[in-house]
């Protein structure tokens, strides 16, 4: 690697995508691993899926041995322009309001959990006692 590194942006390694040019950025370094593709022990389709993006978190995932970090250099094609790569931005749900689909009010809700139960074993008691007069 030389001091006249070739710096790509994000939409220039994104136009390498398929099996006949395929180019990954993995921690702020683009790599042609067009000729990788047939031999990667994952299957092509793991590669493909990892282009167009920071891959970094995908190779680390994976745990890759030493032997695959020392191929990488082989693949090797330049830099990427860090401030063309979108910032990770983390989930936030949105904030919505408890949504009370009937528009009960929660005290009829609660006073029923109470009340039916209490029903059915009123009902219980009263059809045990009028089969046991008859």
């Amino acid at each position: 690697m030389d001091s006249d590194k070739k710096v790509f942006t994000l939409k220039e390694v994104a136009e390498h995508n398929n099996h006949k040019d395929c180019w990954l950025i993995i921690s702020g370094k683009v790599y042609d691993v067009t000729k990788f593709l047939e031999d990667h022990p994952g299957g092509d389709d793991v590669l493909l899926s990892a282009t167009g993006k920071d891959a970094t978190d995908d190779f680390e995932d994976v745990g890759h041995s030493d032997n695959a970090r020392e191929m990488m250099d082989q693949y090797y094609v330049g830099e990427i322009d860090a401030s063309t790569i979108p910032k990770k931005v983390a989930y936030t749900p949105p904030k919505q309001p408890h949504y009370n689909q009937d528009k009960t009010s929660e005290f009829i809700i609660k006073l029923l959990q109470f009340l039916v139960p209490l029903a059915i074993l009123g009902l219980a008691v009263a059809i045990r006692f009028y089969t046991k007069q008859t």
